[in-house]
């Protein structure tokens, strides 16, 4: 009975909590909103469960964490600096056609985890991305270059079939200097052929980011 008791008290001003910090999707939290809700979460969970620890004492807990989230929600609404340290700062991933190994490993983000969010995003040609950001909640956004951008309804009256491409789905051959052996069957290729690839173009497997070849064995490379 005591902990039906505590629940349905721990449930009530999680709820309240809930509505005065606001609404956020989980995949839009940053670290700081994630670390908050976690702690929340502990707080309101052991205050539940453990019947040794006064009642008050974790709601107390729950709203102290209540009123630092809510402040700092204010003091992050229209001061970008404080934003910026609470929060963090975009990271380019991706730019000028090359990975940006710097802030790869500071964002501990592979080359195949950019790939596959590229994909999820309807970019399956590396030549078609301009620009990759990770964004301060951990999503990745993306830029497609000019003429691979989806059409208007402008493109489509002006030249439809002028403006139109049908993507494709490459094949990631070399991915951080690892081959990829069922994408290397997949485009139909053999160990011989990328091994004489690589010594014509003074090669090695570990200087490569991506390689990549699309239906037209056209072969994109991306160095380290």
């Amino acid at each position: 009975m005591e902990i039906l008791y505590r629940s349905l008290i721990m449930f009530i001003v999680l709820f309240l909590i809930v509505k005065i910090l606001g609404k956020k999707q989980i995949k839009n939290l940053t670290m700081y909103d994630y670390v908050l809700s976690i702690t929340i979460g502990s707080i309101a969970a052991d205050s539940i469960i453990s019947l040794d620890t006064p009642l008050m004492d974790g709601l107390l807990a729950l709203i102290i964490f209540a009123i630092i989230g809510y402040l700092t929600s204010l003091l992050t609404y229209q001061n970008y600096p404080i934003e910026q340290i609470m929060d963090g700062e975009p990271l380019i991933l991706f730019e000028n056609n090359n990975f940006i190994y710097a802030n790869l490993d500071k964002a501990k983000i592979s080359v195949a985890k950019v790939l596959e969010n590229c994909r999820l995003k309807g970019c399956f040609d590396i030549n078609d991305l301009d620009c990759a950001i990770l964004e301060p909640s951990g999503d990745i956004s993306i830029l497609l270059k000019g003429n691979s951008q989806p059409l208007t309804s402008n493109d489509l009256k002006n030249n439809m079939q002028k403006n139109s491409k049908k993507q494709t789905l490459n094949h990631n051959l070399i991915v951080d200097g690892t081959l990829d052996i069922e994408e290397l069957k997949k485009a139909k290729k053999t160990k011989q052929w990328l091994n004489k690839y690589l010594r014509d173009h003074k090669l090695t497997m570990m200087d490569i980011t991506l390689l990549s070849i699309d239906k037209n064995n056209k072969v994109t490379v991306l160095k380290k």
